[in-house]
């Protein structure tokens, strides 16, 4: 039970403070977990599974394929969102975070053990779809709990850092997934595609017991506790979304929409470019994105304080304008093909076009809805809006370079559409960083 000062948790009295970074603690781990899985198919897919799942005569045809099912994991997030959003807005976020660390976990070492299209034909693509599908579902479901049990803790004026380090999961999954896929690259070619892609997704399931056990020990959120002895839960928390607050819900969309296209690009789509095109070694972009996340361990949290101060608003303004200004260079700085210019250039994508929107962005959605409606509102929000921009950027990507034979240009145009989209949403919203959570 949450009180004004204490939490009773298994028979021991914490302080709140104490109780908050536990959950702060928890959440960061249980993100970190959740982001491993899910980037570790996305850097496959550039790598692998074109070769093994999706064989084609024309490389880029196997590229497309693969980044289709690359989409599947980000629209199937909607969904989760949805169906882990109601029943955590009307029985607690507790819960559902263990349910969806373990849907997304199994599915993950699942796609370790499938067989290939050479061994059992059509049905290896099909697997990996409905597999990805269930990554899909348990992320859809595990960003809007860890984000809301760590922002509902946070104290008055720190919301924006506190969902910010919740976002650290993100940058820390792509260390530790591009660190492991970066050891088995090593391998000679033909082990590594027989078996050694296999390692980063079977040994995920040692995160999801980790992960499990943490989260179990986790007290309930004191501002839902506070909301449910007021009055009782809303019974169908989307259905109240849609009738009373769809200019909110369109506003937290758009608002998704820039970053996720951006660090879209910047990952995904540059694996297939730098090591495709350009024909570099895989080691130049993997060691690109190892930079660029080790420098959003910094951005992140760093923008997020800034929002507390100066509002989410101007983050995302700032944000915006970096990714209209960077779109076309980032393409003729990666033409250089040399590999510390690329590097440097993939970090400035991600912990820039991504990073001064990411930390703030936690607070910002979960902000713009009232507590029970917030786990629905937040997390269907988020990911509608990585659905339409960031699932299906890699693939449009794709196609707009065939279109174009080759040329970038396409891509970079098509940042800088998305990017105002998010800039107009974000000067049509709230400013909400001062107001009170407790609503």
């Amino acid at each position: 039970m949450a009180s004004s000062g204490f939490l009773s948790i298994s028979g021991d009295t914490r302080t709140l403070a104490q109780e908050r970074r536990r959950v702060l603690i928890a959440s960061v781990i249980g993100s970190i977990f959740e982001w491993y899985d899910f980037v570790a198919y996305g850097i496959a897919s550039a790598l692998v599974f074109n070769k093994l799942f999706f064989p084609s005569a024309n490389p880029l045809t196997g590229t497309i394929a693969a980044f289709g099912t690359y989409a599947v994991g980000y629209v199937a997030r909607p969904l989760g969102g949805a169906i882990f959003g109601h029943f955590g807005d009307r029985t607690g976020r507790k819960a559902m975070l263990s349910l969806t660390l373990l849907i997304m976990g199994f599915g993950t070492f699942l796609i370790g053990c499938l067989p290939t299209y050479a061994q059992i034909g059509m049905w290896a693509p099909a697997l990996l779809i409905l597999l990805r599908f269930l990554q899909g579902l348990g992320i859809g479901g595990e960003w809007g709990g860890s984000i809301l049990m760590a922002v509902e803790f946070a104290p008055a004026g720190r919301r924006g850092l506190f969902g910010s380090l919740v976002q650290l999961g993100y940058p820390v999954g792509v260390i530790v997934s591009t660190v492991i896929f970066g050891i088995v690259s090593g391998l000679p070619q033909d082990a590594f595609l027989k078996w050694g892609w296999r390692i980063p997704f079977l040994i995920s399931i040692f995160f999801v017991g980790a992960g499990l056990f943490i989260r179990l020990k986790l007290s309930e959120s004191p501002v839902f506790e506070n909301a449910t002895k007021r009055e009782p839960a809303i019974r169908m928390p989307l259905l109240e979304i849609f009738s009373h607050h769809r200019r909110t819900f369109f506003l937290a969309v758009g608002l998704k929409c820039s970053e996720i296209a951006f660090v879209s690009v910047a990952t995904i789509v540059t694996i297939s470019y730098v090591t495709g095109h350009l024909g570099l070694p895989k080691t130049v972009i993997l060691n690109g994105l190892l930079l660029a996340a080790g420098v959003e361990l910094f951005t992140i949290p760093f923008f997020g304080w800034l929002s507390d101060l100066y509002g989410r608003r101007a983050m995302f303004f700032a944000g915006c304008l970096f990714s209209i200004l960077f779109a076309f260079p980032e393409f003729r700085l990666l033409d250089t093909r040399d590999p510390t210019i690329i590097a440097i250039t993939i970090a400035l994508a991600v912990s820039l076009g991504q990073g001064i929107m990411f930390g703030p962005e936690a607070a910002w959605l979960s902000e713009l809805f009232g507590t029970k409606l917030r786990y629905s509102g937040a997390s269907l929000g988020f990911q509608l809006g990585g659905a339409i921009s960031g699932g299906f950027t890699p693939l449009a990507a794709a196609v707009l370079m065939s279109w174009a034979g080759g040329a970038t240009w396409p891509v970079s145009v098509l940042l800088i559409a998305v990017a105002c989209v998010t800039l107009l949403c974000a000067w049509l919203a709230p400013e909400t960083a001062k107001g009170d959570l407790q609503k």
